[in-house]
């Protein structure tokens, strides 16, 4: 979806949606928000039709390369906890719904940005199959994977596709754990969780709790159909196993300010953290992966009077 596409305009409706300056702060303090209804119930269940044609194989296009680290379920891989990146890329049907104005503009106002770009969107289904290992999501940060990206002001929208509870395993944040101040972290926290083993994760919550002398409160997201909850990108989050006996459905859709954009991310061996955006993107004149490539990261969200600028996109938020 082109940025060409897209209106930066809310209706009258849309802006008695948009978080207050309480709500603001409660984000800024706890690290999450849960927003009111920002899809219709129509809405929601065209991104649940483009999710399933998407799963039989339904494509408005394809990556041109496949990245290193890409998630891509496919049916032969059983029934796990299905993971897709590039939804909003591969699927117009997705982005049709999923890149609304809206949204944009509700994740500008917690992130104090003037522009909102995509970042990255993932298609999830966690199955109702009783002791599924991948249904069990471990406690993460996201801006670990994010690494090469600039910004400390990344957040990520969770959309679920239902009534979204405990017993489906909804997403669960740290409260306030966004503030900490971290310690150690290895190399292997920039691979994704399901690549890590279980019990490193949960030990580097308790270090990281520990040093900041913080108590790990555990706040499971209780999201009715339509409404959508937000998390910092350096909130500790997880999930837990899906006990419904229905599938739980959802996109995480991940964001971006306009200030984002590509650092060189040096690990211990002295070689470059990498993601999947770098073989993906355009190139800026300098040579770095342009992370305001409109094909793959379209704006999302452009406050009225806000200029778009050349190259990586900055704003002055």
């Amino acid at each position: 979806m082109s940025t060409e596409t897209l209106r930066f305009e809310l209706t009258d409706g849309e802006l008695e949606l948009l978080p207050s300056a309480a709500d603001v702060a409660f984000y800024a303090e706890h690290g999450w928000y849960l927003s009111p209804k920002l899809f219709t119930d129509a809405e929601v269940d065209a991104l649940a039709a483009a999710a399933e044609a998407y799963y039989a194989g339904a494509r408005s296009r394809e990556l041109p390369v496949r990245p290193p680290r890409l998630a891509a379920w496919k049916p032969s891989d059983g029934p796990v906890q299905r993971h897709n990146d590039y939804v909003h890329y591969e699927s117009e049907a997705i982005a049709r719904v999923l890149c609304k104005p809206l949204l944009g503009a509700v994740a500008a106002l917690l992130a104090g940005a003037s522009e909102i770009r995509v970042f990255q969107s993932t298609l999830i289904l966690k199955p109702a199959v009783a002791g599924e290992p991948s249904n069990v999501v471990p406690w993460h940060i996201d801006k670990h994977y994010w690494s090469t990206s600039s910004s400390e002001r990344m957040l990520t929208a969770f959309v679920p596709f239902h009534d979204c509870d405990e017993e489906m395993g909804t997403l669960t944040v740290v409260d306030g754990s966004h503030r900490w101040r971290e310690v150690g972290r290895e190399d292997s926290v920039t691979r994704h969780f399901a690549d890590r083993d279980r019990d490193d994760l949960e030990r580097l919550l308790a270090v990281n709790a520990a040093h900041n002398g913080a108590e790990v409160r555990k706040v499971p997201l209780v999201i009715p159909k339509g409404h959508v909850s937000f998390h910092h990108c350096r909130t500790y989050h997880g999930s837990g196993p899906n006990v419904s006996g229905r599938p739980r459905r959802a996109v995480s859709f991940h964001l971006q300010d306009g200030a984002n954009e590509y650092r060189r991310f040096a690990l211990s061996d002295g070689s470059a953290a990498v993601y999947n955006h770098d073989v993906l993107v355009r190139r800026l004149p300098d040579g770095r992966p342009d992370y305001a490539d409109p094909e793959f990261c379209p704006v999302l969200w452009r406050s009225p009077g806000a200029v778009a600028l050349p190259g990586a996109g900055r704003d002055d938020g």
